[in-house]
């Protein structure tokens, strides 16, 4: 692959020698990116009312706001990738290069950067970097200003049962309240919805039928509206007007999906989102769609020996980021430092920036608290583990499935998360190949405006 025409030419202006690398694997990038001497460097977009600027950064380092704003005077956010993507497309890129003053920006480099004999700076081409002495990359930065504004992003523990201890040290850090001896009193959360309880009754009743599922969702008349709304997207291109519970069971989404459907939504109900903005709302179910989407077409080409069950993986597609919500409950203080810190470092998971600021991941809360409400272990573990690469217990399928649902929208440019090589290994352990892993992010990119759609209902 041929190195981006625009960053051959600056380089070359400044009598640059550089080594092409292409990292085709997981395994090569985390070489490179967790070496003592060499690092693997990310460009970040901030912007303010002065306008935008580029930040150079180790790969595995989140980018400190509060720091860039002691340092500069400047009170910067995380330009949208919704903002970026037409740039990079428009100039044949799939990442923002990592070079100094691409598009004439003004440039901050982070000082550990200095440190390393050996830079490897994203190209602008997917998983191609450029290899430079660090001779070499302080000559290319002399026009940039440097500064420490960089932390290591914390390592995310896989241990569920630490859940509980760290959930309490998090609340006892933050609240200044006298811990109490029952975590759920400590941490206030709501109970478990009574739509939710009747729907989780119902899924444990061998002799549940259609009319009984459209009982206990209509129940609740905006839960039945919403199913219904799902149902009559042209997404589905149900043939006729879906006008019911009972017509969006039998002629469109079958049992199996409405109940776990229904159940997705009624938790997401569950709490008063007192604390998040309606945009902020918006993107919350955006996800939430978008991935349960591609992990529905995902399962579908799992050969059927090796199929994980249909309604677990789209009900945890689905809550992949509940714990997003839970986060705002139980932190309400804190949550809009997430959110910004969030947007200033879309290479960075979300959840290492959660542990960073408050010492524990929306999705550790969400998975305890899931897995209190007597939910499916498959969804409590898919949430727990679903950062966790190398988590190989039982329900791995459903961690795996959503980590790499959420890597191929990151890939298409949907979301703000920058992309992920994503390599034949992860695509291989959910017996899936390449090729049909295109097809499914394909369909879902051409069928985006009636996922939006969808998405946009759910907010209501």
């Amino acid at each position: 692959m041929q190195v981006p025409l625009s960053v051959k030419q600056l380089l070359e202006s400044q009598n640059v020698n550089y080594n092409v690398t292409e990292l085709a694997s997981r395994k090569n990038l985390t070489l490179v990116a967790s070496g003592k001497s060499n690092c693997l460097v990310k460009s970040l977009l901030v912007q303010d009312s002065k306008g935008r600027v580029q930040v150079l950064v180790p790969a595995d380092n989140i980018l400190d706001l509060d720091a860039l704003f002691r340092q500069f005077g400047r009170r910067f956010v995380g330009v949208p990738n919704s903002e970026i993507r037409p740039l990079i497309d428009k100039m044949q890129l799939t990442s923002v290069p990592a070079i100094p003053r691409w598009q004439g920006m003004p440039t901050l480099v982070d000082s550990s950067l200095l440190k390393r004999n050996r830079l490897m700076l994203e190209s602008g081409n997917k998983g191609q970097v450029l290899e430079l002495t660090q001779k070499d990359f302080a000559n290319i930065i002399r026009s940039a200003t440097t500064g420490n504004f960089t932390v290591p992003a914390p390592e995310l523990s896989s241990d569920p049962n630490g859940d509980e201890k760290a959930i309490l040290n998090s609340v006892q850090k933050f609240t200044e309240l006298r811990v109490k001896q029952r975590l759920s009193e400590t941490l206030e959360l709501p109970p478990l919805p009574e739509s939710a309880q009747r729907i989780i009754k119902l899924r444990a009743d061998p002799n549940a039928d259609i009319n009984d599922l459209t009982d206990v969702v209509e129940i609740d008349p905006s839960l039945a509206a919403q199913v219904v709304s799902w149902a009559a997207s042209p997404y589905y291109s149900a043939p006729g007007k879906i006008r019911s519970v009972h017509d969006a069971i039998v002629r469109v989404l079958g049992f199996d999906m409405v109940l776990n459907l229904a159940l997705g939504l009624a938790l997401g109900k569950s709490l008063s989102m007192s604390a998040i903005k309606p945009s902020q709302i918006d993107q919350y179910w955006r996800s939430s769609v978008y991935t349960a989407a591609v992990i529905e077409g995902l399962v579908g080409k799992i050969p059927r020996d090796s199929r994980p069950t249909f309604g677990m993986a789209y009900l945890s597609g689905l809550l992949n980021n509940f714990g997003y919500l839970i986060l705002a409950e139980v932190f309400p203080p804190y949550f809009e430092s997430v959110s910004r810190l969030t947007s200033g470092n879309p290479h960075i998971p979300n959840a290492a920036i959660e542990q960073h600021l408050i010492g524990i991941t929306g999705n550790q809360i969400a998975s305890w608290l899931l897995d209190n409400w007597n939910m499916p272990e498959e969804v409590v573990t898919a949430l727990r583990q679903q950062n966790n690469l190398q988590y190989d217990g039982e329900y791995k399928e459903y961690a795996k499935l959503i980590h790499l649902a959420k890597g191929l929208l990151a890939n298409a440019g949907i979301g703000d998360s920058y992309g992920r090589n994503i390599d034949d290994v992860e695509i291989e352990a959910l017996n899936l190949t390449r090729g049909a892993v295109t097809e499914v992010i394909e369909n879902i990119v051409e069928a985006s405006d009636d996922l939006d759609s969808i998405a946009e209902k759910m907010r209501g």
